[in-house]
């Protein structure tokens, strides 16, 4: 890759509640090694980096994929559990507002819904970015006077947001949930664009098949995965497995964070 390639780090949701680390929320095996090989890469080849984008993973307590929003019958919460239409229908599952109802009925129309512990509270521990990288980030920022891009997602609770791009259920009403070609402009100018954070069977899978779908063929030959930078959530280590044969398949590209510049 030549020096004077235009070259962005987009590093998707490096937060202490993907970490495996005490008090995480949703701890990713390896997520806390990954994220110490992006810190040392910023601070080994900084120089080399036109821009750097964090997203951040930004949720309320209640939200659609947390346990506040749902009752059962007897007034218990979900965890780590599907809901589908047919437990909605069933009042197996109800939202707690019942003026949700209508809305839940027509998001799980063909997809169910997991419930994931609360995590990456605005404003918690757990939303803030992994202490090594958010010291090589502000290093990074002092050093070459430029600023990261940070892009918040998840904001809206009637809807999830895995990818940093789009919600996977847009609100029309609500312009962020909606792919913003503004938003991604700085990566579609580079001439490559790294990719790393968490979990890749999830948050890294779906900004970038977001990217790929809105932006075509000749982005995604610009993206290289660092493959020693992203981890699966336990448990679904074949949604990580499927996503890089699929981003391999489509023309992207793998490196490790040691020859990500090679």
């Amino acid at each position: 890759m030549a020096s004077s390639d235009n070259v962005h780090l987009l590093i998707i949701d490096p937060q202490n509640d993907f970490c495996d680390i005490a008090g995480a929320a949703l701890p990713v095996i390896g997520a806390s090694a990954d994220l110490q090989r992006v810190a040392e890469l910023i601070d080994r080849h900084g120089e080399r980096l036109a821009g750097i984008t964090v997203t951040l993973d930004s949720h309320h307590s209640y939200d659609i994929a947390h346990g506040s929003y749902w009752r059962n019958a007897e007034g218990g919460q979900p965890l780590h559990t599907p809901i589908s239409r047919a437990d909605v229908e069933a009042g197996r599952w109800q939202p707690v507002d019942p003026a949700k109802r209508a809305h839940t009925l027509d998001y799980l129309a063909d997809v169910s819904l997991y419930i994931w512990p609360e995590h990456c509270l605005i404003g918690s521990w757990g939303h803030n970015i992994y202490a090594p990288l958010h010291q090589a980030l502000q290093r990074w920022e002092r050093q070459h006077h430029r600023t990261i891009t940070p892009l918040l997602k998840g904001l809206n609770p009637d809807t999830e947001h895995f990818s940093a791009f789009e919600a996977d259920r847009p609100d029309a009403a609500d312009p962020e949930t909606q792919f913003d070609p503004r938003r991604v402009t700085h990566l579609v100018e580079a001439d490559r664009v790294l990719v790393a954070g968490e979990a890749l069977s999830h948050c890294v899978a779906s900004s970038v098949r977001s990217l790929m779908h809105h932006l075509g063929a000749d982005f995604t030959r610009k993206l290289v995965l660092l493959d020693d930078a992203a981890s699966p959530v336990p448990g679904f280590e074949a949604l990580g497995e499927g996503f890089v044969a699929e981003f391999r398949l489509q023309g992207g590209r793998l490196a490790r964070c040691a020859n990500a510049f090679d």
